[in-house]
């Protein structure tokens, strides 16, 4: 809720009657108005000038810059044909028209190459939906009638902070919480158990948890015979998966393996919340796949408060049809977690990079062939940004864009039930406009004459909402989904499987197998540290927030086992040099109490000038969903100099 005085907003505040934030904001947007009117901020169309990364633009005329756009683009259509033009966008503008809308029919008018893939998300929803046959799962305010809760890599309190009352309502109530993660983060500091396996290793700790539950007859028989398919392949399988060696691979101790498999298959309802981490493994989605059985097994999902959540975004299905802008389109897709692969590869031929709602130059992994690509004269690039980023620097013409306080969106969420009504409180910043626009815009300039750009945003909105009462959604700022109250999607199964039964087995053993290897092999005798880059910050958790808060936050810097560290002859404070085949960054070491011995961890959202993890990170992709893999990366240390 912006407060607005003579058409400046001068407070920001949360709705206090909403059910779920109940009035808080997160850290990260506490001083959101300082983006909004910061002087750095970009209020006019700008064209490069200088050598691109120099970071040297002239301000533009609307016309002028949409012209050169317009004189490029053709150009390169015409040469190269419209798939070396390469569309880039993620979510840092999140809303069901704003993040994307217009854009698919711009670009499926020049025949553009598609964009595919996801950072985060997406590898989830598809593990889940091997088991389940859809993504969708539990409200994870539930969490609040479970009585035994595991958070299960997830750092609910910084990164959901939101729902972390809901967790303490739950132990209020009597609930043990119980996290699983290899850092001992702040929410496993606040929890009354943390599990602490080697990164990459969950899969075998739900095996073996499952061995157990089978093994002590600790399965709901009668929910398993009648709601799920392949148990007895599936015990037979977990039947090698004993305490001992998932304790060995997991490195942890056989009794607390069994202590948790007790507890989760003994005390109800029993809720497990996880979230995007673990889906960032090359065998990521088969987390979700595993993890997704458990509460198969013991019949949580009977019970409120039982059962599995992870994002909600799936449940926004069935009232936010953005299926309505998309046009089918031949043209090939590229991978937006490989933007630095098809970047620099010729037999690719990308000619024309557009960017939008992201800075990948910081967001996605092994940064440093990005660069490359970016530095090509060849490259024609196009972004639309609020500040200029490190990708930006790259650009040959930046356009401005609004930011939420400046546009109008209905917002899904992913951590709860509700929709949201985002009305524009003050006019657009200088010449900023919503993306929306900028594609009106840029259609007008490469003579598109296709209907929907005509469409004004409240066209749009109304056009992508489903059976949704707009007016009420308009004046109270906020719905919840047309949902139960007590929401039970499988507590009579009603799986969106084939026959509507759990999946439980269907060829899982490369599949099981090769989540519990994680990164080794050859490549770990060079560098033998596994490198993890967790959100550490509490008032920038992305890069869109690192300019203006990263200096009231200690780092960048290289957490590391003070047994790594001395075994290196570093010490806390010493300067580094942190390396493997992809890159190399300088940081100040910090011996950590928070790591096992073989991790290491570099707290990510800097910018490039200050140093930033994902020059180093894998850029794998996941088994499924086409996420990427940035925890499995290895890496060495040495004292720089």
């Amino acid at each position: 809720m912006a407060t607005v005085d003579n058409g400046v907003a001068i407070k920001l505040r949360g709705n206090p009657d909403h059910p779920y934030s109940r009035g808080e904001l997160c850290p990260k947007v506490n001083n959101f108005l300082d983006r909004v009117y910061h002087p750095d901020r970009i209020h006019h169309p700008l064209v490069r000038t200088g050598r691109k990364g120099e970071g040297k633009f002239r301000q533009a005329t609307w016309d002028e810059a949409l012209g050169v756009v317009a004189y490029r683009v053709k150009s390169i259509v015409a040469e190269h044909g419209g798939e070396a033009i390469y569309p880039w966008w993620d979510a840092g503008t999140q809303g069901a028209v704003q993040m994307s809308s217009l854009d698919r029919r711009f670009f499926a008018n020049l025949g553009a190459s598609q964009l595919t893939g996801s950072v985060c998300g997406a590898t989830a929803r598809a593990g889940l939906a091997t088991t389940y046959g859809s993504g969708l799962s539990a409200d994870p305010t539930d969490v609040r009638f479970a009585k035994f809760v595991v958070l299960w890599a997830t750092n609910t309190r910084l990164t959901n902070r939101h729902l972390w009352p809901f967790v303490e309502e739950a132990r209020r109530n009597g609930a043990q919480v119980v996290v699983i993660d290899p850092i001992k983060t702040i929410t496993a500091g606040s929890a009354d158990w943390h599990i602490q396996p080697l990164p990459g290793t969950d899969v075998a700790l739900m095996l073996a948890t499952a061995h157990i539950l089978i093994r002590d007859d600790l399965v709901d028989r009668d929910y398993v015979g009648t709601y799920a398919n392949g148990f007895d392949d599936y015990a037979a399988h977990v039947a090698a998966w004993t305490p001992a060696r998932a304790a060995s691979t997991c490195g942890l101790e056989a009794e607390e393996i069994e202590r948790f498999a007790h507890a989760y298959g003994t005390i109800k309802p029993a809720f497990i919340r996880t979230l995007i981490g673990a889906e960032h493994h090359e065998q990521g989605a088969m987390f979700f796949r595993a993890l997704a059985t458990l509460p198969v097994l013991t019949g949580g999902w009977r019970q409120r408060g039982g059962g599995l959540s992870r994002s909600v975004g799936s449940w926004f299905d069935g009232q936010i049809n953005d299926s309505v802008f998309s046009v089918p389109s031949p043209t090939r897709s590229l991978s937006m977690n490989h933007l630095g692969r098809n970047l620099s590869d010729p037999a690719i031929g990308i000619h024309a990079l557009f960017v939008w709602n992201g800075n990948p130059l910081v967001t996605i992994p092994n940064a440093d062939l990005i660069r490359q690509g970016l530095e090509r004269e060849d490259l024609f690039t196009v972004v639309s940004e609020q500040f200029l980023t490190d990708t930006a620097r790259y650009a040959d013409v930046i356009f401005p864009a609004t930011t939420e306080l400046e546009q109008l969106d209905v917002i899904p969420a992913w951590g709860h039930l509700y929709l949201g009504w985002n009305e524009p409180a003050i006019a657009p910043v200088g010449e900023a406009v919503p993306n929306t626009e900028l594609w009106r815009r840029l259609a007008k300039a490469m003579g598109m004459t296709d209907p929907e750009f005509a469409l004004d945003d409240e066209a749009l909105v109304s056009k992508v909402l489903v059976d949704t009462n707009v007016d009420l959604l308009r004046k109270q700022g906020w719905l919840r989904l047309d949902l139960p109250d007590e929401l039970l999607p499988y507590s009579e199964g009603q799986f969106a499987t084939r026959d509507g039964r759990a999946d439980l087995f269907s060829d899982p053993v490369p599949h099981y197998q090769a989540a519990i290897e994680g990164p080794g092999g050859e490549l770990a005798r060079e560098f033998p540290l596994v490198l993890l880059t967790p959100k550490n910050q509490t008032r920038f958790l992305n890069s869109s927030y690192a300019a203006h808060h990263a200096e009231k936050e200690p780092g960048p810097y290289f957490e590391i086992d003070a047994g790594d560290a001395n075994a290196r002859g570093i010490v806390d404070g010493d300067q580094v040099r942190v390396w493997n085949d992809r890159g190399e960054l300088y940081l100040t070491a910090k011996i950590s109490a928070r790591l096992r011995p073989g991790v290491s961890a570099i707290p990510f959202g800097w910018t490039v000038q200050a140093a930033h993890a994902n020059a180093l990170t894998n850029d794998t992709l996941t088994d499924w969903g086409g996420g990427v893999a940035y925890f499995d990366t290895l890496v060495e240390v040495a004292k720089a100099g």
